[in-house]
């Protein structure tokens, strides 16, 4: 990369192009080229995005960048303007924010950064990116193609971006970040960066963010590292995609004990492969191990704001030398139902690595496949197994005698069996008052049964309705069905599937009595809304078809009994039980806890049992009364402005928040004074201006009083 000025001397040595040279190719390491930069990047209009981080020091880290490389630049020039609003104090939101302006931020100038690009990479490439005259990769043809860096300028922008998200002083020192010290505790705040590119130029969108000491919260652990133990290389991953908001890259840490790690990575990996058209779920790594020998690894996270995460947990190893030679099984010769000859290729040449081979079987295809023949000699090439079931997976593993291993394909091998199940017998079954069925029968004695069917019929002599959608495996089964209906009866049957699919005769018909009639089922409250003073109620209505209606009752937090405050006719059609219904309560007083419940009455009159209930309590919110009697005095000799008002009697106040303004002009606090205090002194006042006074009562339970003004000229 060259770095030239007007007397075209070199600032970037061979260090930095060789430090860049080491950050592309690990960018290379996750697929990543320039165009998928620009796809992540790509909005419709320029917009500034921002980041914070609480501290544990009480103060708050900001980082921010814009979208687009054309923004960047006129912004470079211009700046962006930093201001800090106070939003609550104490968890109670202000009336009015108290803003700050913290200050206009752009990239120190070139002679700032000489002193720190030769001991700092990333500095040195910010410095290139914002005062090179050229921005250029040598010495890496061969790799353009992949990079696919397309302008100049967005190579600044990339790589600019870059190197402030690994260093959060070089950020700092490109306008890109800040460190608040000023915050409080008790406060929350938002912070607005603003462009200051003039709107002829370029509109660029503001962006700003919400947060509080409060909002700290410590950085989690790397997650999910795993490691695959290959032949002279450990391939190690890890989910990225959970901290990817956090963490914007890692470093790797190894280990030959457990114990004393070595970071292996001076650089920390850093993925950008995310766009629209891909999202990369983990981060990769591969490592060079000798083979047998135990490795440890480890990683660590790094977030833009220059903080290390907590060491992830650790994995260890060995790389084992794969061998070579796999078996192939090609044919299979049926003797009988349990018995089969078979037949596998393998290299001869690869007879003198083997200990021999082992045969493994299991049920299914990705089941736990278990040893069922050892010690087969590795000049072997076929075998009789004796112990066939119905259903078999086969598999032939040649055994190294490095201890590694290569298996086969699993083969399916399946005898002739066209014999079915035996009928089911033992076939009962009670329903309860909700129409839950419970249907039981004994188990078939055959190994192969892989389950039942079950059948329904309202009517003895219809053709019944299979309700399983595949066979059933155990000897137990739950069906539901509608009480409330003109049939008094309902019926069922089964037959045994075996795994070849073979089905038996049906079950003796199973007729059950349905009970005579059941209470609606219990409605359920979904959610509550206290707005404005009301409370808004909404539930889920009894799935009980035969519900005509449902009752809302209430009761204060004091009272014994329930009151009924509203009933609601249920509608006639099939969409009643699966309904959301409400209901607003005007009656309630604020301060007040009310209590609430449901129930739903049917056909009968029968009740449902109440829906468990909900506690509300109502918030005051209405406004107090103002502040009476605002008088004041004009002393212009003396220069000052006093001010006098009558006592304020109400109780739980907290203080008299006091308002100042010169009329006309944006009003901002001026005074918190005590509730007993009823004098009030300005001297901070100029001739020939009329001041506004603003009064206001705050209360301890967070209420406010209604605003009470006076205008005073001077």
């Amino acid at each position: 990369m060259k770095f030239k000025k007007e007397n075209n001397k070199s600032f970037f040595t061979n260090k930095y192009k060789v430090f860049l040279l080491y950050v592309i190719i690990s960018l290379l390491f996750f697929n990543v080229n320039a165009q998928q930069v620009q796809d992540t990047l790509a909005v419709e209009n320029p917009q500034i995005v921002v980041l914070s981080r609480p501290q544990k020091n009480g103060s708050i880290m900001l980082r921010w960048a814009v979208t687009k490389s054309n923004a960047w630049r006129k912004l470079n020039k211009y700046g962006y303007l930093v201001k800090r609003y106070t939003i609550t104090r104490n968890k109670s939101t202000l009336s009015i924010p108290i803003e700050k302006d913290l200050g206009i931020f752009k990239p120190k100038v070139l002679e700032s950064w000489m002193a720190l690009i030769e001991e700092n990479d990333n500095a040195a490439v910010m410095a290139q990116s914002l005062y090179g005259d050229t921005f250029e990769v040598e010495g890496i043809d061969e790799l353009s193609a992949i990079v696919n860096l397309a302008e100049e300028q967005e190579q600044r922008f990339t790589w600019g971006l870059y190197a402030a998200d690994q260093d959060f002083n070089v950020a700092e020192m490109a306008g890109l970040a800040l460190v608040d010290n000023t915050v409080l505790p008790n406060e929350k705040y938002v912070y607005k960066i603003s462009s200051l590119v003039p709107q002829e130029e370029l509109t660029i969108a503001e962006g700003g963010v919400f947060v509080g000491l409060e909002d700290y919260e410590q950085l989690p652990k790397p997650l999910d590292l795993a490691g695959t133990f290959l032949d002279g290389k450990a391939m190690l991953s890890w989910n990225y995609a959970i901290h990817k908001e956090l963490y914007n890259s890692y470093y790797i840490e190894r280990s030959y004990d457990g114990k004393n790690f070595i970071r292996l990575n001076k650089l920390p990996l850093t993925s950008l492969n995310n766009s629209d058209k891909t999202d990369a779920k983990r981060m990769f790594y591969i490592d060079s191990v000798t083979n047998g020998k135990d490795y440890f690894y480890r990683v660590i996270g790094k977030t833009p704001f220059g903080e290390l995460s907590p060491i992830s947990k650790v994995i260890s190893g060995q790389g084992k030398k794969v061998l070579a030679y796999v078996p192939r099984i090609t044919n299979k010769h049926y003797l009988d139902d349990k018995r089969i000859i078979l037949e596998w290729e393998f290299l001869e040449e690869g007879n003198e690595h083997i200990k021999g081979f082992e045969l493994s079987r299991s049920n299914k295809v990705k089941g736990n496949y278990k040893v069922v023949m050892k010690n087969i000699p590795p000049e072997a090439r076929k075998i009789q197994y004796n112990d066939l079931e119905p259903t078999n997976y086969l598999t032939i593993t040649a055994i190294g005698k490095n201890g590694s291993s290569r298996t086969s394909f699993p083969s399916l091998v399946q005898p002739v069996d066209s014999i079915p199940p035996v009928r089911p017998t033992g076939f009962k079954g009670v329903i309860d008052s909700l129409g839950i069925v419970t249907l039981k029968w004994d188990e078939n004695k055959e190994k192969d049964i892989l389950g039942y069917r079950v059948y329904r019929g309202n009517n003895r002599n219809e053709e019944y309705s299979q309700i399983t959608v595949s066979p059933h495996t155990g000897t137990i089964y739950y069906d539901s069905i509608s009480v409330k209906n003109l049939n008094p009866k309902v019926f069922y049957t089964l037959v045994a599937v075996d795994q070849r699919f073979n089905m038996s005769k049906t079950s003796e018909i199973l007729e059950i009595k349905k009970p005579d009639f059941i209470a609606p089922t219990q409605p359920v409250f979904k959610a509550y809304k206290v707005k404005d003073g009301v409370v808004n109620l909404k539930w889920a209505n009894s799935s009980s078809k035969d519900v005509v209606k449902h009752e809302i009752y209430r009761k204060e937090q004091n009272d014994k009994d329930w009151t009924l405050m509203h009933t609601v006719e249920m509608l006639q059609g099939p969409i009643n039980n699966i309904q959301l219904d409400s209901w607003i309560d005007e009656n309630v007083k604020q301060g007040n806890r009310y209590s609430y419940t449901i129930i739903a009455k049917d056909e009968s009159n029968l009740e449902s049992d109440p829906a468990p209930p909900v506690n509300i309590v109502i918030p005051k919110t209405s406004l107090q009364p103002p502040v009476m009697g605002i008088s004041s005095y004009v002393d212009r000799k003396a220069r000052y402005i006093e001010l006098y008002w009558k006592k304020y009697k109400q109780e739980n106040v907290a203080e008299i928040a006091i308002y100042k303004t010169i009329k006309g002009k944006k009003m901002s606090l001026y005074r918190n004074v005590l509730p007993t205090v009823t004098r009030l002194v300005d001297v901070k006042v100029q001739p020939n201006n009329e001041y506004v006074y603003m009064f206001r009562a705050v209360y301890k339970d967070g209420r406010v009083s209604k605003i009470a003004t006076i205008n005073v000229k001077y």
